[in-house]
């Protein structure tokens, strides 16, 4: 089961991946300093946190392409995106952009290289089960709209305060 698919719903999800990078520039441009270290609501990520998750993510994203590309049956190595977020103080919200962008050019490079063969070949999360190279790309975008949305989120609680 993948639990981003709701999010991504009937849109393309290479066009979302290829979006991204720039929505996520312009909400954080949208918010400023003082917005990026706001949260949805206590004890949650700030929009510099979810903009640092979104870079790790990205990164990991990468590695687990080319596993999948790689070997025959990959199975997904899962992390604990809390135990990772312990270190999203040492980074602001200029460098989690960057590291972002930078790699999801080089993973859509990646993805616009391989043949339709590939879509299909079969990889498993040992959370998620069973899934295909296209799967976990339909779940790079689900997981960016997830993120976006609460971007956006704390984007609009900003206006409403002022």
């Amino acid at each position: 089961m993948n639990p981003y698919a709701p999010h991504l719903g009937d849109r393309d999800p290479r066009e979302v991946i290829a979006a991204t990078a720039r929505k996520l520039e312009q909400v954080a441009e949208a918010l400023g300093r003082e917005g990026l270290e706001r949260a949805l609501a206590p004890g949650k990520w700030s929009a510099r946190e979810i903009l640092c998750h979104l870079a790790d993510c990205e990164i990991a994203f990468g590695f687990r392409l080319r596993q999948a590309l790689a070997e025959d049956h990959h199975v997904i190595q899962p992390f604990d995106q809390n135990q990772w977020a312990r270190n999203y103080a040492a980074y602001s919200a200029s460098e989690a952009l960057a590291a972002f962008g930078s790699a999801r050019r080089w993973n859509i490079t990646l993805i616009d290289s391989v043949g339709p063969a590939a879509y299909s070949k079969p990889l498993n999360h040992p959370e998620s089960g069973d899934m295909t190279f296209q799967v976990l790309i339909e779940t790079m975008a689900g997981h960016d709209l997830n993120h976006l949305g609460q971007l956006q989120a704390i984007a609009a609680g900003a206006r409403n305060r002022t």
